[in-house]
């Protein structure tokens, strides 16, 4: 049975580029991708919902996260069309 969507259901979702490097680019298969998310959707279950998805070995405390190529507080909001990347650790010496 498929669904259609109403003016209603469209206006509450929206699309969110979801950009993967190291480990997380490995275990998602890709470097990015587009996601259709509800706009309340916070960075901490945005992760959640693609680490399900993805099966990511890294928790959310281990990671740092920019929106639109900055960095972000996990608390921070995201809006319709934001690049968002998580960040895995980078070792230094």
């Amino acid at each position: 049975m498929s669904t259609i969507e109403t003016k209603a259901d469209i206006e509450s979702t929206m699309d969110i580029n979801v950009m993967y490097f190291a480990s997380l680019a490995d275990e998602a298969n890709c470097q990015q991708e587009t996601v259709k998310i509800s706009q309340d959707t916070s960075l901490t279950e945005l992760y959640e919902q693609l680490s399900q998805k993805h099966r990511f070995s890294r928790t959310q405390s281990e990671l740092r996260v920019a929106v639109n190529d900055y960095f972000a507080k996990w608390t921070d909001q995201i809006n319709d069309g934001d690049s968002v990347v998580f960040i895995t650790p980078v070792a230094g010496g």
